[in-house]
């Protein structure tokens, strides 16, 4: 898993957020990993732009227990978990990026997954389907049942994750590294050995990609940056 000395807290300098983004961003084809032959039977579940978002489990392909596990503690963090333990699942050094926020701490993240129990009564996890596994990238669909606390009216949202792994670098110390206690205060947990970290997590809700530019990414940076205030994560992460 990432790193076990005491993060510093602080935001990450332009360039360095710049250098993760240029290394670990992946730019997914949703069509072509989505969507169905417009003559063919399931053409049907295809959006008008062609994709498919809504996941089937059954056509899911199979990964490594270890890749199961990442999805379960992803799925976990939408669900409202707000976990030390699952959000470890990223190395300290990662990107978050989804239509509203941009992330370049697993802190800052930690912020976003903080928020979900203070915004939603309830956040499920109603099923994925993987349709990309190569040995950096994984890739599933999601869909997500949110129900705020204010209106209290369930919507789902059908989305498509893309993760950037690589090799976890304490991993060559696993057997060293694992059972050892990470964490502060009441967060202090026993240390889980893993053998892959997520880099980059995308979160794409239709068809485009995001540009990083314009007013846009400046809101998406401004909720990255200062969500943490309000939700409060463990500043070890």
């Amino acid at each position: 898993m990432p790193q076990l000395d005491p993060p510093g807290q602080g935001t990450q300098d332009q360039s360095h957020a710049q250098a993760l983004q240029d290394k670990y961003e992946h730019r997914p084809d949703p069509q072509a990993l989505t969507g169905h032959d417009p003559t063919g039977p399931d053409a049907h579940l295809n959006s008008k732009t062609g994709v498919d978002y809504e996941p089937h489990p059954e056509r899911s392909m199979q990964v490594s227990p270890v890749r199961q596990e990442i999805i379960k503690r992803i799925t976990s963090l939408y669900s409202g978990s707000a976990s030390t333990k699952d959000i470890l699942v990223y190395a300290r050094d990662s990107v978050y990026d989804d239509p509203l926020s941009y992330c370049d701490t697993r802190y800052k993240i930690a912020g976003q997954w903080w928020g979900i129990p203070i915004l939603f009564a309830s956040s499920k996890t109603t099923g994925t389907e993987v349709v990309e596994s190569t040995p950096k990238t994984l890739i599933f669909k999601m869909r997500q049942e949110y129900t705020p606390k204010i209106l209290g009216m369930t919507k789902p949202v059908n989305s498509l994750i893309s993760l950037t792994l690589e090799p976890d670098p304490d991993s060559v110390n696993e057997k060293e590294l694992e059972g050892k206690m990470v964490g502060e205060g009441e967060d202090r947990f026993r240390r889980e050995a893993w053998m892959e970290t997520v880099k980059y997590h995308k979160d794409m809700w239709n068809e485009k990609d995001y540009s990083h530019g314009g007013l846009g990414k400046m809101i998406k940076d401004l909720n990255g940056d200062h969500l943490t205030k309000v939700t409060g994560p463990p500043k070890w992460l």
